[in-house]
């Protein structure tokens, strides 16, 4: 898959999220993904966004930036939002936060075999 064409679906999944298409989701990740070097499955994939919809029903995810190179894409996520009760184990309990996640994907095909995660926990805790 080309540069172009591999920034396209990852537009496209983003945008998948931000709609909370769950139906569509599979079309973007791939049955055995993995999340932070544990395999969690599409399955577990889908109930780990839920849960974060859940618990943050004003989510958006906002690529800021975004690096391509086939197979892998790196992207920084940005985040303006008010979780309800606890986040990242910090009483945030409906205080509006903003924070980034640095996230890297693998690709195989066009679906999402590999993703690793950061999140800015610190700039969450200056914020409160």
């Amino acid at each position: 898959m080309s540069e172009n064409d591999l920034s396209k679906m990852y537009r496209r999944y983003i945008a998948c999220l931000n709609m909370q298409d769950w139906s569509k989701l599979g079309d973007f990740v791939g049955d055995d993904v993995n999340y932070n070097g544990e395999r969690i499955g599409l399955s577990g994939y889908r109930q780990m966004l839920e849960r974060d919809f859940r618990e943050i029903p004003d989510l958006r995810f906002e690529i800021q930036l975004l690096v391509c190179e086939p197979p892998h894409i790196a992207s920084r996520l940005r985040f303006d939002c008010t979780p309800v009760s606890m986040f990242l184990g910090l009483p945030v309990h409906g205080k509006r936060i903003a924070f980034a996640e640095n996230v890297f994907y693998e690709f195989r095909g066009v679906k999402i075999q590999q993703v690793w995660s950061v999140i800015d926990k610190a700039a969450i805790e200056r914020q409160l």
